[in-house]
């Protein structure tokens, strides 16, 4: 941990006062890449090998859970939402999935159960997964939520994104017919948070060993591993998002220190493999200290708003979303973006009420959803379709 006092006096100077950010132009990163091979058996570069064990499912010809009109179900504390298009998607909660046709206007309870919904996922307007917080139970629907199945149960609580009807990963967890087992893909020994597979070749993951952090890649399906970027820190990292929008692709947040309600941490983009890499965010914090990889008192990148990060949405290699949280603020939740791959960053100039966890989903550049949540509030949606400058209040779900 970094030296309380050390710290204090070094990051006054570049304290995010709560609400408060610029956008700037940021910087490139070339590195070079190093070979980590799955066979060495060494602390640093040792991988967890491939296992035959596979977590078996619930029979895929289970009964299915079929919505019906006049539902009593009450909506309230969204927990995942996922869009098809602008006009269509999912949203759930505990015990229940709802889906809506016009944009977030109305809203059918399709599906009733005993679990809170942690996560959602689409394919299209017709395929479609949903997780259960704490036990990974999977469901899933091909006809556009008329019915809904238990099918399985992913392995872990990462990011679950399906490629096709079948091929499914969560962390480093692969599964080839449709979420019924699941086998475990190699990864590098003493990685931090959640690795993240694009597919069956190409992976990502991120570890700190001692003052330096590394974002390792995978073009076999973790056999191998590469040093994509190497960064000195200060900070000690507590976490990291990956997402990904292409083979070569990776968005990279890593997460540092928190105080006084703060939180620190960066954001880095590459779209060649890892070959060249663009500082994407660098927010340091009077609370947290400095950014993960970068030095104290270091005030170069791009600032998103608020003080702790919010949901990170990938849409394509250009295009990527950022939610802003600031406990301290009266209105604490905030959106910026990126549209040239993370050169420039728009913060946003609306902010939202909702002391909860902030949900933010997107059809593409321009259409969106976000979903505010507040222990004592309904759960209010907003949807853009002006790329994130405006947004539009559509609906207010049921009272907690």
């Amino acid at each position: 941990m970094i030296k309380r006092t050390l710290m204090l006096l070094a990051i006054t100077s570049i304290a995010i006062t709560g609400c408060k950010s610029s956008g700037q132009t940021s910087g490139q990163v070339t590195v070079s890449e190093s070979p980590i091979s799955s066979a060495i058996a060494t602390s640093e570069t040792a991988t967890t090998p491939a296992t035959t064990t596979t977590t078996p499912g619930a029979d895929p010809s289970t009964v299915p859970t079929k919505g019906s009109e006049g539902s009593t179900t009450l909506m309230k504390g969204v927990t995942a939402l996922r869009l098809a298009d602008a006009g269509k998607g999912w949203i759930g909660g505990k015990g229940w999935i709802a889906h809506t046709d016009d944009g977030g206007g109305k809203w059918k309870v399709q599906y009733t159960g005993v679990g809170e919904v942690g996560q959602l996922f689409a394919l299209n307007d017709q395929d479609a997964w949903a997780t259960e917080e704490g036990t990974g139970k999977l469901l899933s629907t091909h006809d556009g939520g008329a019915h809904w199945a238990a099918v399985g149960t992913v392995p872990n609580q990462a990011f679950l994104h399906f490629v096709t009807k079948q091929e499914a990963y969560s962390s480093n967890a692969q599964t080839v017919d449709g979420g019924v087992t699941w086998a475990q893909l190699p990864v590098p020994t003493g990685i931090q948070g959640d690795a993240y597979f694009h597919d069956a070749k190409n992976g990502w993951a991120v570890r700190q060993v001692k003052d330096t952090i590394e974002v390792l890649r995978t073009q076999d399906g973790g056999q191998n591993w590469k040093t994509a970027m190497s960064r000195p820190t200060v900070a000690t990292l507590t976490g990291n998002v990956i997402r990904s929008a292409g083979a070569d692709d990776a968005w990279i947040e890593l997460i540092g220190e928190s105080g006084m309600t703060q939180t620190s941490y960066s954001l880095f983009h590459t779209r060649d493999g890892g070959k060249t890499w663009q500082t994407v965010l660098v927010n340091s914090t009077a609370g947290g200290g400095p950014a993960p990889g970068f030095p104290v008192g270091d005030t170069s990148g791009p600032k998103n708003t608020g003080s702790k990060p919010g949901p990170l949405y990938v849409v394509n290699p250009d295009v990527a979303f950022m939610g802003g949280s600031c406990p301290a603020c009266d209105k604490p939740n905030s959106v910026g973006w990126t549209k040239d791959g993370g050169k420039t960053w728009v913060n946003g100039t609306e902010s939202f009420t909702g002391y909860g966890e902030l949900l933010l989903g997107m059809a593409d550049a321009n259409s969106g959803w976000l979903i505010t949540n507040d222990n004592e509030q309904p759960s209010v949606m907003y949807t853009t379709r002006s790329g994130g400058v405006n947004w539009n209040k559509v609906h207010t779900f049921d009272a907690p």
